[in-house]
């Protein structure tokens, strides 16, 4: 059990002996309660780089290696799947376009990351730029990894490699520095003369930039100016994917389910997904001042009783909300008997933070949110605030409700035999209000 669970406006005191929380739920079988993801398989995070001919992609790649060195990264270059030339093709060489999208073996580069994502160790061929031919007896043998990231000119020009990425980074770099570079690397690396890499440039070079890699920088989540020598840009970069790489694995199977650090407020995390306008005011010292500026339209709904434990955090955070009840009956019956409910009458236009501490089976968050758009709320508009969730409550809503967005503070262990959380931390309500024996 974790030392401290975040809070709200208070703080809870840990509970001693065994504890449980959670709802009721006597159609459920033993099976669901022994579910755990804990054997489910490890998804890596998989990192697209693009960008011109000799900008820095690789440079970036190790750097971000090197920074993530207490992780397992791989690198698969796009440049090792180079189709091997025919005879014919070897004899007129220099006419041979290698930065088409035709010169790459898209399936296989295909295949190799789609096994590396399950976690199979691949063979990745090994190509040689002098003969212009892989090598028939050697591979690089590549194992499964944490991160996998996928350099090459080309690597988002394909839709089905993009949809394999979970982010994906351009590098870009001036064209004469790129130039500069390309020269510099095919005479030496490549055993080529400075003629034909100009010859070579002109012809197939640039256009291929402007025709495939540059339009396939709309693609990219991130853009690097001056590649490796950003390190602002690649610091940054790295301290996303430690999180990403930190976080609890239901959120990378369901990305509207968001485990906040512990140093944050649920409820401030849960107004960050709103949406918000730009607004200029004036300071008292009439300097003008850009923030932002919430949805105007909000309210809360508690849960009966716990969820009202939650109230003062959200009234604090958001002066005069109103605030609607929902009260389901949670023993015997799925927790899916409505007892009473008081809503705004606007309720439809509003977004709605629905409260409840402990999210266990999903029975009462599903019923409560079926309420919430039967009164005409779009599931979208509805963000499920609490504080501790067992994994089959978060299976439970977030399949069936994708769009809505989850914000708790802690992913327990499982459900018990009754069908509570464990760890857990007893009956949230009664230990807030004070009614426990």
């Amino acid at each position: 059990m974790p030392k401290e669970k975040t809070s709200i406006d208070y703080v809870m005191e840990k509970a001693s002996g065994p504890h449980f929380s959670g709802l009721r739920s006597p159609t459920a079988t033993a099976t669901s309660t022994a579910f755990s993801d804990a054997n489910a398989p490890r998804q890596p995070f998989v990192i697209g780089v693009s960008g011109g001919t000799a900008s820095g992609k690789t440079t970036v790649c190790d750097m971000i290696i090197q920074q993530l060195h207490d992780h397992r990264v791989v690198l698969v270059n796009q440049d090792s799947f180079y189709r091997g030339l025919t005879t014919e093709e070897l004899k007129r060489v220099h006419e041979y376009n290698f930065d088409h999208p035709d010169a790459f073996d898209t399936e296989q580069l295909l295949d190799c990351i789609e096994k590396l994502k399950d976690g199979q160790s691949v063979q990745v061929p090994i190509y040689d730029f002098k003969r212009h031919q892989r090598s028939s007896n050697s591979f690089r043998q590549v194992n499964a990894s944490d991160v996998i990231i996928l350099e090459g000119i080309l690597v988002f020009h394909d839709q089905c490699v993009r949809n394999l990425m979970n982010m994906k980074i351009f590098v870009d770099t001036d064209a004469d520095v790129r130039l500069a570079r390309r020269i510099r690397r095919d005479t030496v690396e490549r055993g080529r003369d400075v003629s034909s890499v100009l010859e070579q440039y002109a012809k197939f070079v640039k256009p291929a930039f402007d025709g495939f890699v540059l339009p396939s920088k709309k693609y990219a989540d991130v853009i690097i100016p001056r590649g490796g020598e950003n390190h602002v840009a690649i610091d940054l970069i790295v301290q996303h994917l430690r999180t990403k790489l930190g976080q609890h694995d239901l959120c990378k199977i369901y990305p509207n389910a968001y485990v906040i650090q512990s140093t944050f407020q649920v409820v401030e995390h849960g107004l960050g997904h709103l949406p918000f306008t730009e607004k200029q005011v004036i300071t008292p010292t009439a300097s003008v001042y850009t923030g932002v500026d919430f949805c105007k339209k909000l309210c809360g709904v508690s849960i009966v009783r716990s969820g009202e434990s939650m109230e003062n955090a959200l009234r604090a955070c958001c002066k005069g909300i109103k605030i609607g009840k929902i009260l389901i009956h949670r023993d015997g019956d799925n927790g899916k008997h409505l007892i009473y409910e008081k809503l705004p009458k606007d309720i439809s236009e509003r977004h709605v933070l629905l409260l409840d501490p402990v999210l266990a089976t999903g029975n009462s968050a599903n019923h409560a949110i079926e309420l919430l758009i039967q009164k005409g709320v779009p599931e979208s508009h509805i963000i499920f605030l609490n504080l501790i969730s067992a994994p089959e409550g978060i299976h439970c809503v977030c399949k069936r409700f994708p769009s809505l967005k989850i914000v708790t503070s802690e992913i327990d262990v499982a459900l018990n035999g009754e069908f509570r959380v464990i760890p857990g931390m007893g009956e949230f309500g009664d230990r807030y209000f004070g009614t426990d024996d």
